[in-house]
């Protein structure tokens, strides 16, 4: 079996042991056959879960039963479609598809759409498909499938029916969300310590509670529970630093055999009036990996102790990564399972200490899901809370232009844009401008008018980076996170976040045909990097100062120019350089724009050498450190109070996929798509890389300039540019096996237009 194949294996595996089942959809599709139904998003709206547990009772039937059953629930009035299209043959596209929306069962069985026949549409659209037809009715259920027609002349047969419930109110517009999920998970050991002691290993760390079944001898045999995150001579560390998580539960026993839960208690900090607070179903959760029992002398195995996690639903076999870089991997499979594990709040927190959205996590957040799943309810969900609950970081406030456009490239659906288009329009701060284009939060140009309009009470204040020196536990004499950072009333990093959200409203405007506007934003953006070089650039270094008043260049000042497009081509050798010289002088937060930076300036040997570190300040490390979750910082002495649960550590799980792999979207939707591996000397790689149309699957294997072998499966209805290496003009390039034609990028040859299916390339000298 091969390594694909046995990753594959084992994938599926976990699976089928989740307790994954979902009532409408067919695991493997017929021959041609729509799979991958979605409404709003939802790829099983018609999933039912009993207190976070999935169940077998069909959607239809669960809304008329008096259990404590939950469902997602769909309010937007005209509701959009999306699915899979699927073919044995390449270079397919839909030139056609029939819905049928019915309102019962037995309507939807016999092809009968009763709310909704489209008929066949010529279309290649199969995502973002509007409702149009019956006025659906509240809190109703109805059935769904779809039919397509390609390029080929192949009619499909229906796909298998979806369900979807609607809410009791309907709108214009709302994101739709699913439940929160649980899952039992059974230890990977159990350690005597003691002849009434015990050591359990759940093997990674999950935000939830414990379940247990024990034998009582009387009425009165109490027992004490711990739960922790770290461990220390064999035993859960009691006096972990910092935020990493442990609490003592005392348990008394009743007389015989019965199963127990803990009833965690809550943490003020972490549930008060700003924190996401979990639904009654779920209950109060803590973060823990090991469990120790103590003073109980029953013998004890492992399906007396269960870890009930808690997340949002989340399916492990929609992507996967390996290579021949053994640290790379575990890198992967750390920042993957941390987009799971920190989902459980059903919005993108900064991990249990606060339990609080900020714009900075959720940015890193939003692209490590979508590298990781085919999932963009929760991102969205996420990025709209934020918008109405800001935080009080100047460069935060500007990413939400960044997020929003993000999820309009990664779905293709503009709904968002639209609703909240005054909103994205205020995040960018453009009242703070002065004659030149260049913003500041220093010179009183902060009005009521303008917080009122991006929705904050507060003041605003500039932050780089984070943590910064002599705050949080770091005295005066350690540095913090921003590289020496030299703040001034114009500063360098919020101008290019200010930038970038400027160049982003070019683009937004232009999809929602607001002319007008996108003009005046063009014109806007050019003057912010005309005035932008001029101050800013120290063009006899080469390098940007941290901002108007300053000689000192960070990281941070030139690293950000260069992931947002500032640095003018000429400038481009030298940046890039200063960048380097800095090494990861930012934090886990900062990381990933370095990582954006080094990868778009086509530096692999750099990028893959920062993945794949072993050093203090590495991902490596947080694997070194015990953690199964990414951490807060790099290590506790980088920010004391850290925890050991935050997503915005877990850059690799988008970086592997949209950098190194090279898979991002060219055309919103992923209808066209980026292939661009930038290798270095891995010798081979592959991954699975789920998106809105279908997978992506990329492997490759490489000789450093001697041969290149690339594999590509590109999803029906997309196509894809391909980048391979470029080493010398008498380099031959085939395609199946062909010889192909390719124009040259720099060290890359495009072959522009591949079209779905399977394709094999080949680069020799």
């Amino acid at each position: 079996m091969s390594r694909l194949s046995k990753t594959s294996f084992n994938i599926f595996l976990i699976f089928l042991l989740s307790g994954m089942y979902f009532q409408t959809q067919s695991a493997i599709p017929e021959k041609n056959q729509p799979s991958g139904l979605s409404v709003n998003f939802l790829t099983h709206a018609g999933q039912v879960f009993r207190n976070g547990y999935p169940v077998n009772t069909p959607l239809y039937q669960a809304v008329g039963r008096k259990e404590n059953f939950q469902f997602a629930e769909i309010a937007q009035k005209q509701p959009f479609f999306g699915w899979i299209v699927n073919s044995d043959q390449n270079n397919t596209i839909q030139v056609g598809y029939q819905i049928l929306v019915s309102s019962s069962l037995e309507n939807i069985r016999k092809n009968i759409g009763d709310c909704w026949d489209s008929g066949k549409i010529a279309s290649d659209q199969s995502v973002n498909v509007i409702y149009s037809g019956k006025a659906l009715e509240p809190n109703s259920v109805y059935f769904w499938k779809v039919k397509t027609w390609d390029n080929h002349g192949v009619e499909s047969v229906f796909s298998t029916v979806s369900q979807f419930k609607t809410a009791a109110t309907l709108v214009e517009y709302a994101t739709a969300r699913y439940p929160l999920q649980k899952q039992g998970i059974y230890p990977v050991s159990i350690k005597s310590l003691s002849d009434s002691s015990f050591f359990i290993d759940f093997g990674k760390a999950a935000f939830g509670t414990i379940r247990l079944t024990l034998l009582g001898k009387t009425n009165s045999d109490t027992v004490t529970i711990h739960l922790g995150e770290a461990q220390k001579d064999g035993r859960i560390n009691r006096t972990p630093a910092g935020t990493i998580r442990y609490s003592a539960h005392p348990l008394v026993l009743m007389s015989g055999w019965n199963t127990y839960t803990l009833a965690i208690s809550q943490d003020k900090r972490n549930t008060g009036p700003q924190a996401i607070l979990l639904p009654e179903y779920i209950g109060e959760v803590t973060p823990f990996r090991y469990c120790e029992i103590e003073n109980y002398s029953e013998p004890l195995n492992k399906n007396q102790i269960v870890q009930e996690t808690v997340f949002y639903p989340f399916d492990e076999t929609e992507s996967y990564f390996a290579s021949s870089d053994t640290v790379l991997n575990q890198v992967w499979d750390l920042c993957k399972y941390s987009i799971k594990a920190t989902s459980f709040c059903g919005t993108y927190v900064d991990g249990d200490r606060e339990r609080i959205p900020y714009e900075a996590d959720a940015y890193i957040n939003q692209l490590g899901h979508y590298g990781v799943a085919r999932e963009y309810s929760m991102a969205r969900h996420s990025e709209e809370y934020l918008i109405n609950h800001p935080t009080w970081p100047t460069e935060w406030i500007l990413q939400s232009v960044l997020m929003a456009w993000n999820d309009y490239l990664y779905t293709g659906n503009k709904e968002s844009l639209q609703h909240f288009y005054s909103d994205l329009k205020a995040k960018a701060l453009l009242p703070l401008a002065d004659e030149s284009g260049l913003i500041s939060t220093k010179t009183g140009k902060i009005t009521p008018e303008v917080l009122e309009s991006i929705h904050f009470k507060g003041t605003l204040k500039d932050i780089v980076d984070w943590p910064q020196t002599g705050i949080l536990g770091l005295g005066k004499n350690e540095p913090g996170e921003t590289d020496g950072f030299v703040f001034k009333d114009v500063n360098t990093v919020v101008n290019a976040y200010h930038y970038q959200a400027v160049s982003q409203l070019v683009l937004i405007a232009k999809v929602l045909n607001q002319e007008s506007d996108e003009t005046q934003f063009a014109a806007q953006a050019l003057k912010i990097k005309t005035a932008f070089n001029e101050k800013l650039l120290d063009k006899k270094r080469g390098a940007y100062i941290d901002g108007i008043g300053t000689d000192h260049a960070s990281l941070h000042a030139n690293m950000f120019p260069l992931t947002f497009g500032l640095v003018p081509e000429k400038s481009i050798g030298k940046v890039s350089s200063f960048v380097q010289s800095r090494g990861m002088a930012c934090s886990v937060y900062g990381s990933q724009f370095l990582m954006d930076a080094v990868y778009d300036g086509n530096n692999a040997d750099y990028g893959l050498e920062l993945l794949s570190s072993i050093s203090e300040r590495s991902w490596y490390n947080m694997i070194r450190v015990g953690s199964t979750i990414s951490l807060e910082a790099w290590d506790n002495k980088y920010k004391p109070n850290q925890d050991w649960n935050h997503a915005w550590g877990a850059a690799p799980a988008n970086i592997i996929p949209r950098k190194l792999m090279g898979i991002e979207p060219l055309e919103p939707g992923f209808q066209k798509i980026r292939i661009k591996p930038q290798p270095s000397s891995l010798e081979h790689a592959e991954i699975k890389c789920p998106t809105i149309r279908g997978d992506v699957l990329v492997s490759f294997k490489n000789k450093l300039q001697e041969s290149f072998h690339l594999v590509l499966t590109i999803p029906a209805n997309s196509t894809a540019d391909v980048y391979i290496p470029f080493w010398t003009k008498s380099q031959k390039v085939t395609m199946n096996g062909n010889v192909v034609k390719y124009r040259q990028e720099g060290n890359f040859a495009v072959i522009e237009g591949v079209g779905s299916g399977n394709s094999k390339f080949e680069v020799a000298r």
